[in-house]
């Protein structure tokens, strides 16, 4: 996925600014970027604040390492599973 411009912090505070009534067009102009990815910003990140996008970002990662565990961990059940039937 493409790397934003923007840090994830300013793309909070430009929604922050849009949901107290600034129009998007202006936030737009100001930041020199285009509509359309302020509307992907909200949609991904609406309603977040700052702590709680880092927060949420941290889980992903972690969710992630998990999940790689679990299939090495997986590889190797089945791999000893079919070890002990061949012997029998």
């Amino acid at each position: 996925m493409k790397k934003s411009r923007f840090s994830e912090s300013q793309i909070i505070s430009v929604i922050q600014r849009n949901e107290r009534g600034e129009k998007v067009k202006d936030l737009c102009r100001e930041l020199e970027k285009v509509m359309q990815r302020s509307t992907t910003g909200r949609r991904n990140m609406g309603g977040l604040s700052v702590k709680q996008l880092k927060r949420l970002k941290e889980l992903e990662q972690e969710n992630a390492r998990l999940m790689s565990m679990y299939a090495e961990l997986s590889r190797v059940h089945h791999a000893l599973k079919d070890a002990v039937e061949r012997k029998s």
